[in-house]
């Protein structure tokens, strides 16, 4: 942020100008954009009673969550609920089943994508609502999930969604800061539009016809030469938008679901989360360049910010090492004539500022959780030393095909040679490198 503002100061002074800062400068247009998006975000108000079929894909769920989940479901009414137990049998899972009455079924075939095609198949339900074995519904959940169906022109709802108890731990509360930032801002800002581009799968709700429609697609398609089994909502959400339906966010249908508490398992999941995204975001490109050209720069964005921020490291390094461009910041009140004093005190400043613009651009949820305010720093390094990475990670190796890598008994992956897996790594050295050259 501080070289920004110095640059922005450069350019109005001497007519310097700097590609970073126009990058940057369209980055604060776009969250401009975005929160003017969100404040026209209405959820969906008039009742709406279609049949429902709840499908629950579970391999290995703690025994007293799963029935807690269970529970949560039945006392909502749906008109079914089907559980699909997927991997190894697991007789715990199918008595709790038996106990509470709920219609189940079991595939040897692990992955959540052929568990979903079992409990599809099996689903008689106008709407078919996806839930993820670890999310509690709260009160009027389903009710609220299926407002939008009024309207015939959508075809996809998701929900508003939290942490449990998210003061467990620091990553827990970083997790719920995260998920809370997307429910203020991308997700109501893309739902106005009728295109939320990821309808996140912890509860989503589809039309039934429209997944029987493209179940054979979902398990089939590949991209870059590889069919990845992650990012099932996502894929989901693609087949949705080009058979012309509306995807919406109702802010009033929640549910809370787990977040890892270890560091390795955290990274683990946000890996998969980048990869399966990024993957989709550039399989779906043509598709959204022709039909939703703002879905496609918001997600385009999402991709380029990791590199660009990595790249501004490296070219801030090269300042320091070398005394490039030291000029710039000669307008930093106070700077010492050189040394590690004027270094330190430029560091302090550029965290200083850098924290300033998070306090600006997630100001609705720190409206919600004040005290969230002062673990900001250490969402800063987790975001700056765990997400930023790991999303570059994931961008770079999506056409490599693992597990889900967070599940004992899930997907394993598959491991066959892949030519076009090179293809992402020259997008990502490409990027890196730009951003190396217009940074600081």
């Amino acid at each position: 942020m501080l070289a920004f503002v110095l640059q922005i100061s450069a350019w109005l002074d001497g007519g310097h100008i700097f590609l970073f800062a126009f990058f940057m400068l369209m980055i604060w247009l776009l969250w401009l954009f975005r929160i003017t998006l969100a404040s026209h975000y209405r959820p969906w108000q008039s009742n709406h009673q279609p049949t429902t079929s709840v499908i629950v894909p579970v391999v290995d769920e703690p025994v007293d969550l799963f029935r807690s989940v269970l529970s949560k479901i039945l006392e909502q009414k749906p008109t079914e609920v089907i559980v699909v137990i997927n991997g190894p049998r697991n007789q715990e899972l199918e008595k709790v089943c038996a106990d509470l009455g709920v219609r189940w079924a079991w595939t040897e075939i692990a992955g959540k994508r052929n568990a979903l095609q079992v409990g599809i198949g099996l689903a008689s339900g106008e709407i078919a609502v996806l839930v993820d074995s670890d999310t509690l519904w709260t009160t009027h959940t389903l009710r609220e999930l299926v407002k939008p169906f009024r309207d015939p022109r959508v075809g996809g709802v998701t929900t508003r969604q939290r942490i449990m108890d998210p003061d467990r731990s620091l990553l827990t509360r970083w997790a719920d800061w995260l998920e809370n930032v997307r429910n203020e801002y991308s997700m109501p800002a893309m739902s106005v539009l009728g295109t939320v581009g990821c309808l996140p799968g912890r509860t989503i709700a589809f039309r039934r016809e429209i997944l029987e429609n493209c179940m054979g697609q979902f398990l089939r398609d590949e991209f870059l030469g590889v069919r990845l089994e992650v990012s099932d909502d996502r894929a989901l959400t693609n087949y949705t938008l080009m058979a012309g339906y509306k995807t919406v966010y109702q802010s009033t249908s929640l549910v809370y679901t787990d977040a890892p508490t270890q560091l390795r398992k955290m990274a683990k999941q946000q890996y998969r989360w980048a990869r399966g995204s990024q993957y989709n975001t550039l399989r779906m490109l043509p598709w959204m360049l022709r039909h939703a050209p703002v879905l496609a720069l918001f997600y385009v964005t999402d991709i380029i910010i990791p590199f660009v921020l990595m790249g501004s490291l490296v070219s801030w390094a090269v300042v320091i090492a070398t005394g490039a461009r030291a000029w710039l910041y000669d307008a930093v009140p106070l700077l010492p004539s050189g040394g590690w004093q004027a270094v330190a005190l430029i560091l302090v400043l550029a965290g200083v500022m850098t924290t300033a613009s998070l306090c600006i651009r997630f100001g609705r949820h720190f409206a919600h959780r004040p005290d969230d305010l002062l673990y900001l720093p250490l969402f800063m390094l987790i975001n700056g030393f765990v997400l930023i990475p790991v999303r570059a990670l994931g961008f770079l190796r999506m056409a490599h095909n693992a597990g889900w890598g967070t599940r004992a008994g899930g997907f394993d992956g598959e491991r066959r040679f892949n030519p076009q897996l090179a293809i992402p790594y020259l997008l990502g050295g490409a990027m890196l490198t730009a951003s190396i050259m217009i940074g600081v």
